[in-house]
């Protein structure tokens, strides 16, 4: 159990009071037009870019400081490196591209290129993909931890910390939120490390103290596992963060180069969260709940004061995210779902946005309380949703990747439905194909579509010459 002194509650109250203040004032100068809502006027700078773009990106932070615990710098492996790769990959090829589309969403571009019926499809999917409820989870959980209540009290107050600034102040409340949250959550970490090496011990204490796996890149695991990993972190070409903030930018170089710096924030801030995380182990030994590491190791290192700053930093790491997927789904519900359904007019879309960030808020909480574990819940809509949609996006941009209407619908609902059949039919297969990963089955399924796609026109366009 985590103890906590008047001075931590005090900071960690004002932390919460500061983020409305600034949420509500943000929304105070907010215009109520559709661009504005949606994309703050798409007139983001590089500074703002960066800042959100960073801090929107560690969300699942009590899931890093387990894993760091449980399996060492293989964290960073398969949590970092992948993806400071694939973000490089994006900057250089995808970012200009989607900025001058002037889109607002995935789908928009999805319904531009491959028609109305892939559109509808990808609505529903990225719906689900961009749910906030893992977010919430975690943060109605500390809540609990910290001021002893009910999970589901939690949950409720975790909703309301993330959203009602997004209702009135559409986009550029969440990312004015998000640049105050940037900076607690370095401050936090920079706090814990610096602490660690100084009352704790330097690098020879890690040593001295860690299983040496926990220093092994692979942390005793399969090449495949951690290839597996890799293709997880393809997510980030289909992620509707990264294309939003594109949209948003003032320009395409601003997005591009925007990518870029944030790579470098990402790999100091990894520095920070694998660092801490690796103290946990060493200090802490044998934990019977791997994803308190930091909670746990906060509490026996840190003094009062600093412990709140702490404990901050995750609330701030955390709700950085999840009001940011928030309002993505709204945006989707309102964009993509209810207008490209027939359900609402172009000038109602902000209504309906706002109504989406409320009806996306009561899923994530229910979904959150009864599922009640982060893992189960990425691993579950990212296998099945994730495989159909990102070779499509590619495919948007690209016109050599590009096939038709009925192929992209076909590649959708394919590539998630293998994932489903496998997911119900692994436990009864045969031991040796039990280690094939449901994604890994739905990237294949995708590609066969795809390719098939791809020789069906080239097949048409050889005829027609």
């Amino acid at each position: 159990m985590v103890s906590f002194s008047v001075a931590d509650i005090l900071i960690i109250a004002v932390f919460f009071l500061v983020l409305l203040f600034i949420g509500f004032y943000a929304a105070r100068r907010t215009e109520d037009t559709t661009e504005n809502f949606l994309l703050s006027g798409r007139k983001v700078g590089l500074l703002f870019f960066v800042l959100t773009n960073v801090s929107t990106w560690y969300g699942g932070i009590l899931g890093v400081g387990e894993f760091t615990y449980t399996s060492g710098i293989l964290s960073w492996i398969t949590q970092g490196l992948p993806y400071y790769i694939f973000a490089i990959v994006f900057a250089f090829f995808f970012a200009e591209k989607v900025r001058s589309s002037s889109l607002y969403t995935i789908p928009d571009k999805i319904e531009i290129i491959y028609g109305k019926i892939p559109a509808l499809i990808s609505s529903i999917f990225i719906f689900i993909l961009v749910s906030p409820a893992p977010y919430i989870l975690m943060t109605g959980a500390l809540l609990q931890v910290i001021f002893n209540i009910p999970l589901i009290f939690g949950l409720i107050i975790a909703l309301i910390f993330s959203s009602v600034y997004l209702i009135k102040g559409g986009y550029r409340a969440d990312l004015i939120t998000d640049v105050f949250q940037f900076f607690v959550m370095f401050a936090g970490f920079i706090i814990i490390v610096f602490v660690s090496f100084e009352s704790v011990g330097d690098f020879e204490f890690l040593v001295g103290n860690l299983p040496p796996e926990h220093l092994s890149i692979t942390g005793g695991q399969s090449p495949l596992y951690v290839m597996v990993w890799f293709l997880i972190a393809l997510w980030t070409f289909a992620d509707p963060g990264f294309h939003q903030r594109c949209y948003a930018a003032k320009d395409g170089k601003t997005a591009k180069y925007g990518i870029l710096i944030s790579v470098i924030f990402w790999f100091l801030f990894d520095f920070l969260t694998t660092t801490a995380g690796l103290y946990s182990k060493a200090y802490l030994k044998d934990l019977t709940d791997p994803v308190l590491a930091f909670p746990i190791y906060a509490d026996r290192i840190l003094g009062s004061g600093l412990k709140g700053l702490f404990f901050a930093a995750l609330f701030a790491t955390i709700i950085s995210t999840s009001n940011s997927f928030l309002f993505l789904s709204g945006t989707t519900f309102g964009n993509d779902i209810m207008l490209k359904f027939g359900f609402a007019k172009k000038q109602t879309v902000n209504f309906y946005t706002k109504a989406g960030i409320v009806v996306a808020g009561i899923i994530s909480v229910l979904l959150a309380y009864f599922v009640q574990s982060v893992i189960s819940i990425w691993y579950m809509i990212g296998s099945i949703f994730i495989p159909g949609i990102i070779l499509l996006i590619i495919g948007a941009y690209y016109d050599k990747f590009r096939i038709d209407s009925k192929f992209a619908a076909a590649e959708l609902i394919g590539g998630s439905a293998s994932v489903i059949i496998w997911l119900t039919a692994r436990p009864y297969v045969d031991e040796g194909l039990q280690f094939i990963e449901p994604m890994v089955v739905g990237l294949t399924v995708s590609l066969v579509i795809h390719l098939l796609g791809l020789s069906r026109r080239r097949f048409y366009s050889s005829s027609e010459k």
